[in-house]
């Protein structure tokens, strides 16, 4: 008994004398977060800082975030990606289509009329990125991939009522693939970072532009455009667009295995999932605020469907072939991505 006193004693002075060995088992990590978003944004307030309220609970305050948004750390949207590998920030959110033929087996979850909802695409862009495309992300740690709500064009005064009517038009394209698309059908496709549309459309130098529902307040398309085109629901989208969310590869491995198990549990498959969703259930909302100011909404008929959908075989085959060129099996790419998409296809 005595002995088993001392012993306990003297552990405890051992704590009370070395104060670092307790700081260190209880170390708190500050991480910078950093996205071209704005700080008002649907995605930035909904998904992004409640993530990072929903980490730093689960980790009992032992993870700190620094957010910033709209670029505040400097760079461009561009360079987000850089940033996270190199260590100038802990973690970005950023499109992988920001430097267009980086990532280009990711790309095929942006070829024309690939998915039909954020949800189910999210899904299974995340496991798509698991089986087919980690190479891509080697360098870093990938925390989410998903996907938005059904892309939607959004024109100033001409309304686009078959796929003719974009000829002339010059339309803001989202990625690589949309702009393809756009091109295909007639039109001069004007690639733009998403801040740079209001101008733009108010002083003519486009026309319009593809976006989904959810993001136009952001950018007052709601306000400078009159006309809406968009597919009806269960239908394939016109485009959609992938965001990864990637953390710096040494500055995760530096964290305590404790720490790393919360980030760890706030990743992946159904963190991408609710990315999706975030921006997916503002599709109505904003849908909504277009129609309450007397915007006309088209829906796209089975029939003019069919004449966007002719225009895309030659996109996905292209995809293909630049695939095969990089040494990778274009066509298993893309079986696989389709197989995916149709897994979790809404009901």
């Amino acid at each position: 008994m005595y002995r088993r006193t001392v012993l306990k004693s003297a552990a405890i002075a051992a704590t009370v004398g070395a104060p670092g060995l307790g700081a260190f088992a209880q170390q708190t990590v500050t991480l910078k977060f950093h996205t071209f978003m704005a700080p008002t944004s649907n995605v930035y307030l909904n998904a992004h800082k409640a993530w990072m309220a929903k980490v730093e609970q689960s980790s009992g305050g032992r993870i700190k975030f620094e957010g910033y948004p709209a670029m505040q750390l400097g760079g461009t949207p561009q360079q987000l990606f850089d940033q996270a590998r190199d260590g100038v920030v802990d973690i970005v959110w950023t499109l992988a289509g920001n430097t267009p033929g980086r990532f280009p087996r990711t790309e095929v979850f942006e070829l024309p009329f690939m998915t039909h909802d954020a949800v189910g695409a999210s899904r299974a862009a995340w496991e798509y990125l698991q089986t087919y495309a980690a190479g891509e992300f080697k360098d870093v740690q990938p925390l989410a991939f998903h996907t938005h709500g059904p892309g939607v064009l959004h024109s100033r005064s001409k309304p686009i009522l078959r796929a003719a009517d974009l000829r002339g038009l010059k339309m803001r394209g989202p990625t690589r693939q949309a702009t393809k698309l756009l091109n295909a059908a007639g039109a001069t496709a004007v690639g733009m970072p998403l801040p740079q549309i209001p101008d733009a459309i108010s002083k003519g130098v486009i026309d319009g532009a593809a976006l989904p529902w959810e993001v136009i307040t952001s950018v007052k398309m709601h306000e400078l455009a009159q006309h809406h085109s968009e597919f009806a629901p269960g239908k394939p989208a016109l485009y959609n667009t992938a965001f990864v969310m990637v953390m710096n590869k040494a500055r995760y491995a530096s964290l305590p295995a404790d720490l790393r198990k919360v980030i760890d549990d706030n990743s992946g498959v159904e963190t991408s999932v609710w990315f999706g969703k975030v921006q997916q259930d503002v599709d109505p909302v904003s849908r909504k605020a277009a129609t309450d100011r007397g915007n006309k909404v088209h829906v796209f008929t089975d029939a003019e469907t069919q004449e966007f959908i002719k225009l895309t075989g030659d996109i996905a085959a292209e995809w293909v072939q630049d695939m095969n060129r990089r040494g990778a099996d274009g066509e298993r790419l893309l079986a696989g991505a389709r197989a995916l998409i149709a897994k979790y296809k809404p009901a």
